[in-house]
């Protein structure tokens, strides 16, 4: 397969990528980018044996984008919009006994360890409960999960996704089989024969089918509250007691089960009703919106895991079993 760039002919111009968007996928100690910024300005780490560039996060998000271009050709895609976090800065060598308020922009370098992206194609979309979703694509590319001091060829680390993006909240609905969380690969090739594998084998019919059916089951506040009560014990269980809840786990930080609370009775879009009773949709959705607040690392992590989450609720409530949180 042969390198291309991005072809900015099929990409649509979203307004907001003018200035930061008015509200992001993901928050927690990240900066907004432009596409254009992180391909010019954005320094390359290489490996250290022989100075050799790694498939830099322009490339990935190139690649993806191109592989979108040809797997839905005739849709509309959006401009990538890209969160980054942790940067590395630098100066060249004439300023290396300035101050750093002395410092002039074309003496300072940068680029950032950690990098997230999605790319939205708006014209497939699907309502749920009232709410407007449409299909998603993007990933995280942490310089930090590859060995920099190997030879090119060595593998280097991405996470890729492929899910729908609730459009009253920007939250991210990603589950299992739409993400691959320690993709391997060596080169470019073998990236964007990754990511077009997971895109195809994808089945946003089933998706959708999955995230509908949260919006026939409901929690009363009292299964609410033995929810919150047990997500707040979950953190602090023995190792070996919390092993033994295979299906039942939690990844969002006490923290995070904190806002969910607040949320039921303040969110006017996926709070309780009046009834104080909550759809599992609902809940679904206020679990992806504290996901805002984790860090690029594990970010689709505890997307999937939300998701993952609520789905055992559902089944609980389905099948009269023992679910841990709520028994």
């Amino acid at each position: 397969m042969e390198n291309t760039i991005i072809r900015l002919d099929q990409v649509q111009t979203n307004p907001s990528v003018k200035g930061q968007p008015i509200s992001s996928f993901i928050t927690a100690n990240t900066t907004w980018c432009a596409i254009e910024e992180l391909r010019h300005i954005h320094h390359i780490p290489v490996f250290v044996k022989d100075n050799e560039p790694v498939i830099s996060q322009v490339d990935f998000i190139d690649t993806t984008v191109n592989l979108i271009s040809d797997l839905f050709y005739g849709e509309t895609i959006s401009t990538p919009q890209i969160r980054c976090s942790h940067p590395i800065k630098g100066r060249i060598a004439e300023a290396k006994h300035k101050s750093a308020n002395e410092l002039e922009e074309r003496e300072k370098t940068i680029y950032y360890e950690r990098m997230a992206f999605v790319v939205e194609i708006p014209s497939i979309t699907e309502k749920i409960n009232g709410n407007l979703l449409s299909l998603t694509v993007g990933g995280v590319k942490a310089y930090n999960l590859d060995n920099l001091y190997n030879r090119k060829g060595a593998d280097e680390s991405f996470k890729v996704f492929i899910g729908f993006q609730n459009k009253v909240c920007t939250n991210m609905c990603v589950w299992s089989d739409g993400f691959i969380g320690d993709l391997k690969v060596k080169n470019r090739q073998q990236l964007k024969a990754s990511i077009g594998m997971l895109i195809q084998s994808y089945s946003a019919a089933e998706h959708l089918k999955n995230l509908k059916q949260l919006c026939d089951h409901s929690l009363t506040e009292q299964q609410f509250a033995q929810l919150v009560g047990r997500c707040r014990m979950y953190q602090h269980l023995p190792k070996s007691y919390r092993e033994k809840l295979v299906s039942d786990t939690l990844a969002m930080t006490d923290t995070q089960i904190g806002a969910v609370v607040k949320d039921f009775y303040h969110d006017l879009d996926f709070g309780g009703d009046q009834y104080n009773t909550i759809s599992l949709w609902n809940l679904y959705n206020l679990f992806t919106g504290v996901n805002k607040t984790t860090y690029i690392d594990n970010f689709l992590d505890r997307s999937v895991n939300a998701y993952q989450f609520v789905k055992n609720l559902q089944y609980g409530l389905e099948n009269k079993y023992s679910n841990w949180f709520l028994n």
